[in-house]
Formats: C-alpha cells, sequence, structure tokens
C-alpha cells in the first residue's frame, strides 16, 4: 500500500454534501454576526479616507492576482477534486504562486523606479503598496488552502476550527479599536496574521488527514511540463476574458481613485463589504456546488447536475434575497451603524450594492457549472461581452461634468456594479438551463416573485414601524424590531407559499418534522 494512501473512513463516507454545507453555513452564519460587528469596528477606527485607501489598494491587487489565476485555481479545485491522491498537482501550483509573487515584486519595484507609483496608485506610500501587493498573494493562498480542504472532504473539520478563528480575529480587531491602535499599518498587520493563522490551520487539518505526504518537493522538468500543458488546456479559454475583465475592475476601482478620491473609495469599499455580508450564507455553497457538478459531470450524469441545480440554486437565490431585500430598504440604518456618521453620505452606495448579492448568486452557481463542465470558452465569451460594454457605463457615472460624465462616485460605481451583473448571469442562466434541460423562464419568473415579495413585505414593514415606534426610536433597537418582524412575516409567507423560496410543500412538512423530533422541542 503507497504511504500516501488512507483508507476512507465511514466519518468520510458520510460527510455528505447537506453536512459540508451546514458546516459552512454555520461558519458562515458565525461569520455574518462578527462580520457585522467588525464592519461596526474597522470603518470607524479608520475613518472614510484610510479606509478607502486600503480598500483601493486591496482592490487593485486582488484584481492583480486575478489577473493571473485566469481560472488556474478553478482548474487546480476541480482537478484535485477528481485525483485527491495525487499531491504534485499542489506542488506544481504553489511553483505557480511563487512565480506570480516574484513577477508582482518586480513590477512593483519596476514601476517605483521608474516615477510611475502615483500614476498607478495615486497618493499612495510605497511601504503601503508592497503590503498591500503581498496580502492579495496571501488571501489568494488562503482560499486555496480552503478550496483543497473542500477537495479532500475535509470540509467539517475545517469550519469547526475557522468558528474559533474568526471570534479571535474579532477579538484582535476590537482590541485594536479599543486601545486606539487601528490605524492603516495595524490594520494590514491584522490581516496578515489572520491568513498566516487560517493558512497553517487548514494545511494541518489536511496533513493530519493524511494528504500531501510528499517524499520530495521538487517537480521533475517533465512533470512541470505535462501540469503545465493540462492547466493551460483548461484555463487559456478564459484568458482573453479573464485578462479584459480585471483590466476594466482595475480600472473601474483607478477612476473612482482618480475622480472621487479615497473618501469615494471608502464609501463604496464600505458599500461592498455589506454586500459581501448578505453573501455571507449562499457564498458557502459554491465550491460544494462546483464540486458535486464536477462529480456528476465525470460520471456522464447530465440528470444529477439538473437536480442539484433545480433543487439547490432557487433556494440559495431566495435566502440571499431575504437578506439583501431588508438591507437596502434598511440601508440608512445599516450605513450608520457599520461606518458610523462619517459614513453618512455612502448610504445610496449601500442601498444599490445591497442588491449585487442577490445576482451574484447566480453568477456563483452558473459560473461553476460552465467550470465543472469544461465550458470554458463560452463562459469566457459571455463574460468578455460585458466586461467590455462595462467600461462606457463606468466613464459616463463617474466622470466629472468637464469631460461629459454625471460624477457619481461611489454610487455610479455601484449602480454599473449591479446593472451588468444583472443581466450577465441571466445570459449565463439561459445558456445553463438548455445544456440541462431546465425551463429559463422559470427561473426569471421566480426571480421576480421572491425579489418583489420580499421587497414589499420589507418596505410595508418599514414604513408600519416608523408610524407604530415613531421617528426618534434608536436606531439599533429600530433595526432589530424590523428584522424580527420581517423575518416572522417571511417565515409565514414561505410557509403558505414555499416555492418563493424554491421549495415545495414536502421540503416545509420535512423541516416540521426535524424540529417536532428535536430533543429541545420534543
Amino acid at each position: 500500500m503507497p504511504k500516501n494512501y488512507r483508507i476512507m473512513t465511514f466519518d468520510d463516507m458520510h460527510d455528505s454534501l447537506k453536512k459540508r454545507y451546514f458546516y459552512k453555513l454555520s461558519t458562515n452564519a458565525l461569520g455574518l454576526i462578527l462580520g457585522f460587528f467588525n464592519q461596526a469596528i474597522i470603518p470607524r477606527g479608520l475613518g472614510p479616507k484610510a479606509y478607502g485607501d486600503f480598500n483601493f489598494l486591496n482592490s487593485f491587487f486582488t484584481f492583480l492576482v486575478a489577473f493571473f489565476d485566469t481560472g488556474t485555481s478553478t482548474c487546480f479545485y476541480i482537478k484535485l477534486s477528481q485525483r485527491q491522491r495525487e499531491p504534485k498537482i499542489v506542488l506544481f501550483y504553489v511553483y505557480f504562486i511563487g512565480a506570480v509573487l516574484l513577477f508582482m515584486t518586480v513590477f512593483m519595484t519596476v514601476a517605483n523606479l521608474a516615477g510611475a507609483r502615483d500614476k498607478l496608485w495615486p497618493g499612495q506610500l510605497t511601504g503601503y503598496i508592497y503590503l498591500a501587493a503581498f496580502l492579495a498573494i496571501l488571501v489568494w493562498a488562503t482560499t486555496l488552502a480552503i478550496q483543497m480542504a473542500d477537495a479532500y472532504g475535509l470540509t467539517v473539520s475545517v469550519e469547526i476550527k475557522r468558528m474559533f478563528l474568526k471570534i479571535f480575529s474579532l477579538a484582535l480587531i476590537a482590541l485594536l479599536f479599543v486601545n486606539n491602535k487601528l490605524n492603516l499599518l495595524n490594520f494590514f498587520i491584522y490581516n496578515y496574521v489572520v491568513s498566516i493563522a487560517l493558512i497553517a490551520l487548514v494545511l494541518g487539518i489536511i496533513i493530519k488527514r493524511g494528504y500531501l505526504l510528499l517524499e520530495s518537493w521538487k517537480l521533475k522538468w517533465a512533470e512541470v511540463k505535462s501540469y503545465a500543458l493540462e492547466f493551460y488546456n483548461y484555463s487559456h479559454p478564459l484568458f482573453v476574458s479573464s485578462s479584459v475583465g480585471v483590466v476594466i475592475s482595475m480600472l473601474d476601482i483607478w477612476l473612482l481613485q482618480v475622480w472621487g478620491g479615497s473618501v469615494q473609495q471608502g464609501f463604496f469599499g464600505l458599500s461592498n463589504q455589506i454586500s459581501n455580508i448578505c453573501f455571507f450564507f449562499t457564498g458557502a455553497m459554491t465550491p460544494l456546488m462546483m464540486r458535486e457538478f464536477s462529480v456528476a459531470h465525470g460520471d456522464n450524469d447530465i440528470k444529477r447536475m439538473a437536480t442539484l441545480f433545480r433543487r439547490n440554486i432557487p433556494l440559495l437565490f431566495s435566502v440571499t434575497a431575504f437578506i439583501s431585500c431588508f438591507a437596502v430598504v434598511n440601508a440608512d440604518k445599516l450605513t450608520i451603524i457599520l461606518g458610523g456618521g462619517k459614513f453618512r453620505e455612502a448610504y445610496m452606495a449601500v442601498a444599490i450594492m445591497s442588491i449585487y448579492p442577490i445576482h451574484r448568486v447566480y453568477g456563483q452557481m452558473t459560473g461553476s457549472l460552465f467550470y465543472a463542465t469544461g465550458q470554458t470558452k463560452l463562459f469566457r465569451n459571455i463574460s468578455l461581452f460585458f466586461a467590455v460594454i462595462g467600461l462606457p457605463f463606468t466613464y459616463i457615472l463617474l466622470a466629472p461634468a468637464r469631460f461629459f460624465g454625471l460624477n457619481m462616485g461611489a454610487g455610479g460605481l455601484a449602480i454599473k456594479t449591479v446593472l451588468i451583473c444583472i443581466i450577465a448571469v441571466n445570459v449565463q442562466l439561459y445558456f445553463n438551463s438548455r445544456f440541462l434541460g431546465l425551463s429559463f423562464w422559470k427561473y426569471i419568473a421566480h426571480q421576480a416573485a421572491s425579489v418583489g415579495s420580499f421587497l414589499f413585505i420589507a418596505v410595508l414593514i418599514s414604513f408600519g414601524l416608523r408610524y407604530a415606534m415613531g421617528k426618534d426610536v434608536n436606531i439599533i433597537l429600530g433595526l432589530l424590531a424590523s428584522g424580527t418582524a420581517y423575518t416572522i412575516v417571511v417565515g409565514l409567507f414561505v410557509y403558505f407559499y414555499p416555492r418563493i423560496f424554491g421549495l415545495v410543500k414536502t421540503d416545509i412538512d420535512r423541516l416540521k418534522g426535524l424540529l417536532l423530533r428535536s430533543p429541545v422541542i420534543g
């Protein structure tokens, strides 16, 4: 028996999709709560300008890393899911990350020596530029480590440990804030500490479970060429669209920095973070669904893929719409609670970007299906088309009046982001539906019914409570009361009309049975 072979245990076999999603969901639920507190601390501690500087630099280098990634991380995840006992795949990708790190270091050094720093990164200090670049690489590595755990079926063990790490990270940021030490430099250091701790935690679990056991951390040249060719064949159709998409995304935030400045960048950063909080729940499912799609496609089981799509994606869309619609209607309160008074003007950007997670679900899930089935050329063409047509919208919405623009700052970039997302993901949905033999128009109808219902309930409750409680009620108390009432009404609504949530009556009855059999209730 090979040294790196481990017999699958009973626990492994029962680490099902539902169980893994439960733990992903539990971690993300905790992340939602802790993220809420984090976002109430970080913008306040840094202020709009420093917060904007961080978001500009972080976004710039995150997009640059995405340029080099070009779908290779997805290829890595899918190949590792299919060939779990081949640790040299991991070793090859470590080499690749090292090459990207070297290139980025040379790029920044040359840019500084050539005097291009102020043009590329307006108003930013050299030290922070390097810190942001290396942080982007580190965050990329953490994402890959978690993908490895998912590919190996170790989601449960990793997510339990991540819960404790999330609590630790909140305690650390709170300690910095209370002691008036939350400045831009310390915030970078904080992100380094958390990222390194997460990588160490995940790799420790993977190695302990018998994976990544290599006799040598060297690859033969023939192996390098073989893996490079395999990754190239998978990813090269995405290179053009990914490159164009990344360049345009970088232009978006660069133009906002040039025409709006660090404060507008901070407003957009806050709106984007609140958007990410809304996406916490369903973001957990993306890598798991991609793994299931990959396995089903490997078995040529289109029927199973269609069942996975039909049963999971409308539900995930509805869960996100439930959270996002509440955030849209209560954006003014969320902006003050999470950002403080200095971010009051970010209200419009927050309201608009709260819509973004709703269709981002379809974007993540339809993209997963394209990747898992190898339809990367089609995905490339769709992505490329919408990336290109989005650029004129950015110019019109962000440019000052003297350049014939609307000068809308963070709100303008939010409008462009959401509008392009809605159109693009529904085009992807059309091709996915056709591939799986599903009705595209049913999904469109579900989107309209789900979002329309939740928005109507949220608006109705908001106005009703404002009338009942008065305008002078404490903002946090008002938000809690509104959220409680909204959840109860939506819960009753879904009970009687489960299809709004992508469910059927048998799902509701099954849930009732589980609750009644619970030792807490029974």
